[in-house]
């Protein structure tokens, strides 16, 4: 592939600092998505289970050990998705922001309610 910062440099210049540990990963993961953002569903998802709890996007980044700023490139779609982020969101939301099961609560591991 072209060097990193190349495929980086039309995405708004402020990504480059936050994903620069990530770079690698992300770069392997999205080769064949062509940098897909995260998705719409995703985004909404997210906003709508933060606001639930009642908290700032502040936060939230707290809570998952994030600047703000990414949780407002979620929120806005704006985000590469990240799965160890994503994962994150999911645990402190207790909500299942992707896949067949997004916007349903996370049932603890183990206990897989058949409905």
């Amino acid at each position: 592939s072209s060097g990193i910062n190349a495929e980086y440099g039309g995405a708004g210049g402020n990504q480059q600092k936050t994903c620069q540990k990530n770079t690698a990963n992300l770069d392997r993961e999205t080769e064949e998505l062509k940098h897909e953002a995260v998705s719409k569903d995703f985004s909404r998802h997210l906003r709508e289970a933060r606001t639930a709890k009642g908290w700032t996007q502040k936060d939230m980044a707290q809570k998952i050990n994030e600047k703000p700023q990414i949780i407002q490139e979620y929120e806005t779609g704006k985000a590469l998705p990240n799965n160890q982020i994503q994962s994150k969101m999911e645990r402190v939301l207790g909500v299942h922001l992707r896949g067949k099961d997004a916007g349903k609560p996370l049932l603890p591991r183990g206990k897989k309610n058949k409905t």
